[in-house]
């Protein structure tokens, strides 16, 4: 999924590609409303996230120009702002949410993937793969979620395909190479110790014991590996 990033501020223009870039999401940015409806038209983002003051165009400009073109892009505000008429604005432009600054890391990503499962069509919706089990871990790519018994655990795209991966592979060892191809993508660059390090999180997210995991396991030198348990450990579908 591909995020357009649009503030003048480069601090927290950076910051925001960075998390999001760490969550599995790929990013492009603008410093500029013009430069973001280039990258707009040129890139065809599947959600905006759209800082109101900036140099050149605004955020309500550059809001409205989109609509004018696409009335179906979630665009999400964000802002120092905090005047209610300024909130009130960017809803009538058609934005879909707004977030105020200065924000939580986990504030924004929770937003996102509200605003994503809402503006998902539901013949989309219908065409995303099923639920699917991992031992006691029901997983639901179309809401980047898991469950396990009342716990609802979010899961950030790349988590959703590492978990992917292992599922369709299950019982074979899944390489630290062919998870940066697959999970990260062929152009991006990084090391085996990319894919541990996100390993490490993704187990303490999901994993009753990290330190003794049963969902993805470590096969030392190789890779990693899911193996299905015993059919009466499963889940029932």
């Amino acid at each position: 999924m591909k995020i357009l990033v649009a503030d003048d501020d480069r601090n927290i223009r950076q910051g925001l590609v960075d998390l999001l870039e760490g969550e599995g999401y790929e990013t492009i940015a603008a410093a500029d409303g013009v430069e973001a409806l280039r990258l707009m038209r040129r890139d065809r983002p599947q959600l905006v996230l759209l800082d109101i003051m900036m140099p050149g165009m605004d955020g309500y400009a550059v809001c409205r120009e989109i609509r004018r073109e696409d009335e179906t892009l979630p665009v999400l505000f964000i802002s120092a702002r905090s005047e209610e008429i300024d909130r009130v604005l960017g809803l009538e432009l058609g934005a879909d949410d707004y977030i105020q600054k200065p924000f939580g890391t986990r504030e924004v990503i929770a937003r996102i993937r509200a605003v994503m499962r809402r503006s998902l069509p539901p013949q989309a919706a219908r065409m995303q793969e099923q639920p699917f089990v991992m031992g006691d871990l029901r997983i639901l790519p179309a809401e980047l979620r898991a469950e396990r018994g009342g716990q609802v655990i979010e899961l950030g795209p790349r988590d959703l395909r590492i978990l992917q991966l292992l599922h369709r592979r299950c019982g074979e060892v899944v390489s630290r190479d062919q998870l940066l191809d697959q999970c990260w993508g062929r152009g991006f660059v990084a090391s085996s110790r990319t894919v541990d390090q996100h390993v490490s999180r993704l187990r303490k997210l999901i994993e009753t014991d990290p330190a003794q995991p049963r969902i993805i396991v470590t096969v030392h030198g190789a890779g990693y590996r899911y193996d299905r348990p015993a059919p009466a450990a499963e889940l029932q579908r």
